[in-house]
């Protein structure tokens, strides 16, 4: 919550000058843009760890025997 500056704490001031740094510029144009690959990424990998972690259970319930078949 953005307040008048006489009430303002010291860390939103430190917050607001950080915001005008070169870096936190960047970093917000490049997360905007790279936010769909990060998320396409984790929907893929999701994917394949649940892919495995079936693969695993079945081979779980086959080779396990009796212990796997309570």
């Amino acid at each position: 919550m953005k307040h008048a500056p006489q009430f303002r704490s010291k860390r939103e001031e430190e917050r607001e000058a950080l915001k005008n740094t070169p870096g936190y510029k960047v970093w917000s144009v490049m997360f905007t843009l790279l936010y769909p690959f990060i998320a396409i990424f984790t929907f893929l990998f999701s994917g394949i760890v649940m892919i495995f972690s079936g693969i695993s259970r079945v081979l779980a319930y086959l080779f396990g025997g009796s212990h796997a078949r309570r």
